[in-house]
Formats: C-alpha cells, sequence, structure tokens
C-alpha cells in the first residue's frame, strides 16, 4: 500500500475519532442536568419556639379543709367571683361537734378531780405527786380542747383574698382528706399575670430566664403583648413528661381572666457560628442528618456532602457542621441529582 494511501487512512480515523468525540460531548451536554448555586451564608441565628399555654395568675391560691371529712355544702361554682371572707364550703360537723363536746367533758371532769385532790392535799390525805399529776391531766385536757376548737374553725373554708374559682376540685358528698386542695382561686384584681407552658426537653435547654416572648390571645385577635420569662422547672412532669416554664405577662393595662388560651413565641439564646441555606438546598433529611451537592471544580460534575442540621425555619436550613469550607451548594436542581450527574452549572 501506497504512504499516500496509509496517510489518507490516518486522516479519515483521525477524523472519525473527532467526529465521536464530538457527538459524545453533545451528548452529554444535552444529558446535563441544569443547575444552580447559591453562596453560603455565615449567621448568628436566635431561635423561636412556639408553643401554646393558658393564663393564670402568680396570686393563686389553693384552699383546702384542714381536717377531712364529709362535704356537706359547697357554696361556690367554676368562674365565679369571691371576696374575702366570703363562706366557700363547709363539712358534716358531726363527728367534730362530738369530738369537741368530749374534750369539754374531759376538761370539766379535769377540773373536778384537780379540785378534789387539791383539798385533800391540803389535809395531808394525798401526796404532792398526786396533786402534780391531775393538774398535768388538766392541762392536757384543756390543750386537747384546744385541738379540738381550732380543728372545728377549720370544718369551713373561706375565702383569703378577693378573686376568681379558677377550679373546684371537691364535691357535695364526697370524702375528703386533710389538706386535699377543695379550690384553686385566681386573685382577679392585680396584674401579676403568667402563661404556663410544657415545652420538650430538646426545647427547655434552649430557653433561660430572662428570655423574651410575645404572646398573642384568641380573646384578643390580632393584639399582642410582650413577656418575659420567669420560671424554669428543673424536672419534668411525671404525667405529661414536659417542662414547665412560666412566662410573665406585661399587661399594659389590659384586663385578662385565667383560663384564656395563649400562644407564646419564645425568642431563645442566640447561636453563633452557624450557616444559613435555602432549603431547596437539602437533598435529603433524617431528623438532625442531612445532605446537600456540591459543584466539582471542573464544573461538570458534583459531590455529596453531609451536614448536621442545628434548626429549619420556614424557607431557611441553619446548619451547624459540615460547610466549613464550602462557598457554595446547589440549590435549583437539587431533586434530580446523583453523585454520577452531569451538569451545566447556569450563573
Amino acid at each position: 500500500m501506497s504512504r499516500l494511501n496509509i496517510t489518507g487512512i490516518s486522516l479519515l480515523l483521525l477524523m472519525m475519532a473527532c467526529t465521536n468525540q464530538s457527538k459524545e460531548k453533545v451528548k452529554q451536554e444535552d444529558d446535563a442536568i441544569l443547575i444552580k448555586t447559591v453562596t453560603v451564608e455565615n449567621t448568628d441565628y436566635q431561635p423561636a419556639i412556639q408553643y401554646s399555654g393558658i393564663m393564670a395568675s402568680t396570686n393563686e391560691i389553693k384552699q383546702s379543709f384542714k381536717i377531712g371529712g364529709i362535704i356537706s355544702r359547697i357554696y361556690v361554682r367554676e368562674g365565679e367571683h369571691v371576696r374575702k371572707g366570703e363562706l366557700l364550703a363547709e363539712l358534716n360537723l358531726t363527728e367534730i361537734n362530738a369530738q369537741t363536746e368530749q374534750t369539754a367533758q374531759a376538761v370539766a371532769k379535769s377540773k373536778r378531780d384537780a379540785e378534789r385532790v387539791k383539798n385533800l392535799y391540803a389535809d395531808t390525805a394525798a401526796t404532792l405527786e398526786q396533786l402534780q399529776n391531775v393538774q398535768t391531766q388538766l392541762e392536757v385536757a384543756q390543750e386537747n380542747q384546744r385541738i379540738a376548737r381550732f380543728n372545728l374553725s377549720f370544718a369551713r373554708i373561706t375565702a383569703l383574698g378577693d378573686g376568681v374559682i379558677s377550679k373546684k376540685i371537691a364535691n357535695e358528698g364526697e370524702v375528703i382528706a386533710p389538706g386535699s386542695p377543695a379550690f384553686i382561686i385566681n386573685n382577679a384584681g392585680r396584674n401579676d399575670w403568667v402563661i404556663r407552658l410544657g415545652v420538650a426537653d430538646k426545647d427547655w435547654s434552649r430557653i433561660h430566664i430572662g428570655d423574651p416572648a410575645i404572646i398573642n390571645l384568641d380573646a384578643y385577635p390580632g393584639k399582642t403583648w410582650n413577656g418575659i420569662v420567669s420560671k424554669r422547672a428543673e424536672s419534668a412532669d411525671p404525667y405529661s413528661n414536659t417542662y414547665e416554664i412560666e412566662v410573665k405577662v406585661i399587661p399594659n393595662g389590659d384586663q385578662f381572666a385565667a383560663g384564656l388560651f395563649a400562644t407564646v413565641q419564645l425568642s431563645t439564646t442566640r447561636v453563633k457560628g452557624l450557616y444559613a441555606l435555602p432549603i431547596e438546598a437539602l437533598a435529603e433529611a433524617d431528623e438532625k442528618k442531612g445532605f446537600v451537592y456540591v459543584l466539582n471544580p471542573d464544573k461538570q460534575t458534583v459531590r455529596k456532602i453531609p451536614v448536621e442540621i442545628a434548626y429549619i425555619n420556614k424557607d431557611k436550613v441553619i446548619i451547624s457542621k459540615g460547610l466549613e469550607n464550602i462557598r457554595e451548594v446547589i440549590t435549583d436542581g437539587v431533586s434530580y441529582l446523583t453523585e454520577t450527574s452531569h451538569v451545566k452549572w447556569v450563573q
């Protein structure tokens, strides 16, 4: 074969190879996924936490009977306004009146015994010890009478101050134990209102006394009040497994009532050294773990990197770890990407 023919074949093969490469390049460009990127934003984030709770007064009083017994009468209902000294409830007094009468009879007998032994002692017919013993018995009987009379005075419940019966716990005819609350009364005349919330443990650790709050009440649509976290429980409620947070309300002259339903937004302590991304940049998420895609230096391929999610707030995702050396992440086209994808970067 002549040298001319060999040269011609070589040129033909070279042209075919270039054509195939061009076709392959065109094919890759046609199959490329269009993407856009966004700059990673360094941020200090102050997460907002929202919970619902009930309005109450800090001047809340739990009133109870000192002694146990059968409840004879209850004179008030839930939601009713009461005045200081007003009779709220009383026990059946049959047993306590009998006990009081017994102590009165014991005192009378002890007095007679003491007088008799005193006369005998004066006639040297009784000893000093006998005299001292009957005098002690008289004193004991008198003290028992004082106890019975004291208990009788607490067989009734009277209001300790002006307020509203926020909860009636006991009913007529029930047997109530000593000290068991029968009523919860809120003082309605003072501006010492709080909202009590039950929060989860993950939020409890973010909330501190003094954190500000924004309060909305269903009773006043469109209106807000400022508040401040005033108490934070150090142990969980055994029934709900939540931690009680108390938010003090700044009323600004408005009138409230116990039991009003409130929504509270808490602004917690600011966290520094985080990264903010649009929510569209998050390819996968599982609780606190997630993944994002970044563009490789060749601008045609991508890689998938793990990140740690701190918070998700509406259209933003706040990342705590994984983006330390990343300047941009992919947003548009994320849902179509894999680690073998070819991409076309649209600036």
